[in-house]
């Protein structure tokens, strides 16, 4: 896959990489203009839904780990705690990017509702899936259902379970919530309750797995909903979900392009998936003559790669 290309200097891989390098700008400006804002609390000049989201997600996780911590009792935790917290945890490579892919998430998830009546928990397939005859299916969509709903209902109210965080960004908070939790109080707490498995995240790579062949029928935005599509997405294409549902914003047309062909998807389906986001939109130039090799090696070659956005560039 990373060999030699035919046509390496064609036109249309020129365009492609230039509307790449377009995307790159864009995208590289986002985590310091973030955290900027997060540590600033300039909310008057940028009440955009996505900071607000980011800011809020951001707090709440403070907020649990001072619970947690015993600084505070229910419903309230101590406001000196949780700020000192969340200066903490804006410190965690990657840990603020991911919590933009999770308000991006919504973001896409609301405006699907609004413009395609596309339910934000129970999509087509998960529908369908649910419905399966096959009882270990319908079991893993049924219990990915659930999971869908506390995201919905959090992401209502601006919150993000512990337990919903991958365990590379578990590791690191343990390590960075030392000065607010002395006696190690929440760090007991998280490592006690905390299950990948049973996490949204989870549940959703093991019903797109479990699916096989199948999972194509995901990688249609209107047929599997925002969070299979992203998940599905990021395994068939061998890259990470967060930096997946960045390419989903505005804007990245030609970056979400490129990997969904790198998933093998035909041209007609993406311009389809495309146009779900944006309507009026059409498929970048040419990418019906980009192989998915192709497609996977432009991807790899863009200076600011959905890989490495992911890991940190974002955070």
């Amino acid at each position: 896959m990373s060999g030699p290309r035919p046509n390496q200097d064609s036109a249309t891989e020129v365009k492609l990489r230039q509307a790449l390098l377009r995307g790159d700008a864009v995208l590289a400006s986002v985590p310091a203009v973030l955290r900027h804002l997060l540590v600033h609390d300039d909310g008057a000049l940028f009440a955009e839904d996505v900071l607000a989201r980011t800011r809020g997600m951001m707090a709440d996780l403070a907020r649990q780990i001072a619970l947690a911590a015993g600084h505070g009792a229910e419903p309230s935790a101590d406001p000196a705690s949780v700020e000192d917290t969340v200066n903490a945890l804006i410190g965690i490579p990657g840990l603020l990017a991911h919590l933009h892919a999770h308000a991006v998430e919504w973001k896409v998830t609301e405006a699907l509702q609004a413009r395609l009546g596309l339910d934000p928990v129970l999509s087509p397939l998960v529908q369908a899936l649910v419905g399966s005859a096959d009882s270990e299916t319908g079991g893993a969509a049924m219990r990915m259902l659930a999971a869908q709903a506390r995201f919905v209902q959090a992401h209502r109210q601006m919150r993000l379970a512990i337990g919903e965080l991958p365990p590379d960004l578990i590791h690191a908070m343990l390590g960075a919530i030392g000065e607010v939790d002395r006696e190690g109080r929440a760090a007991r707490t998280i490592r006690a309750t905390y299950d990948e498995s049973a996490s949204r995240l989870g549940l959703l790579a093991r019903l797109a797995t479990g699916m096989g062949a199948g999972a194509i029928a995901a990688l249609s935005l209107a047929h599997g909903g925002v969070a299979l599509f992203a998940t599905t997405m990021a395994i068939a294409c061998d890259l990470p979900r967060d930096a997946c549902l960045f390419a989903m914003q505005e804007g990245q047309a030609t970056r979400l392009a490129l990997a969904l062909r790198a998933a093998g998807l035909r041209a007609a389906v993406i311009e389809e998936n495309l146009l779900a986001l944006e309507p009026g939109a059409g498929a970048p130039f040419g990418i019906s003559g980009v192989t998915p090799e192709q497609a996977a090696a432009l991807l790899a070659e863009s200076p600011l790669s959905l890989a490495r956005l992911s890991a940190g560039a974002g955070g």
